[in-house]
């Protein structure tokens, strides 16, 4: 799948976070948006997968020459940040469970597979609320890294995690992140030194 800008501009008031931007991200290509904090890396990746609609401009999603629907956009993406949140109830076990009814995973991962990757065994029935910031980081790139969806949006995926969970990180993207569209949105080199091309979305803030 690619994803295609046209013009596209956000703002929140009187106060454009990026606009004229026009580019295009192409299938299995690799991509680092970067920037100062604050800049809009999380806001622009939100419009690119549909979340949020841009202030001016249009967002296309395109596949095998076809223009994709926005309400099918999601079938085709897996989205991991910090700020999105699981459902503490949920075991990880529970969680998972419920994760695969919605999406495919790469090879036919089973669940108790899934664990096994996610170096979480011994928290299997654990709720998802007892776990640590880092723990739940994992089962959320665990879960968007997975899935087998053309398009990967990865929003500063070393957040909370220790260096073996950076590490952890690293060997996942190698194992999954291969022939896809990835997009990672963040400052730190290690998350992004796969990308092959880079942007600053202080590029995009033209007046």
């Amino acid at each position: 799948m690619d994803i295609v800008l046209d013009n596209v501009g956000k703002r929140y008031r009187f106060d454009w976070i990026f606009r004229k931007v026009n580019y295009q991200f192409k299938s299995g290509h690799k991509y680092a948006i970067t920037g100062p904090n604050g800049s809009g890396k999380s806001t622009f990746l939100k419009v690119l997968c549909g979340y949020l609609t841009p202030s001016k401009g249009k967002v296309q999603f395109q596949q095998g020459g076809e223009t994709v629907s926005i309400e099918d956009v999601y079938r085709s993406m897996s989205y991991s940040a910090p700020y999105i949140e699981l459902i503490e109830e949920f075991s990880l076990y529970e969680a998972l469970r419920f994760h695969l009814r919605f999406k495919k995973m790469y090879d036919d991962l089973s669940i108790e597979q899934l664990i096994d990757l996610s170096e979480l065994k011994k928290s299997r029935n654990k709720e998802i609320r007892y776990f640590s910031s880092g723990m739940k980081q994992r089962v959320k790139l665990l879960l968007s890294i997975c899935s087998e969806t053309e398009v990967l949006l990865l929003d500063e995926p070393t957040t909370n995690l220790d260096q073996d969970g950076a590490e952890w990180y690293q060997k996942m993207m190698k194992l999954y992140g291969r022939d896809r569209l990835v997009i990672v949105a963040s400052n730190v080199e290690a998350d992004f030194h796969f990308c092959t091309e880079r942007l600053s979305i202080s590029d995009f803030k033209k007046k």
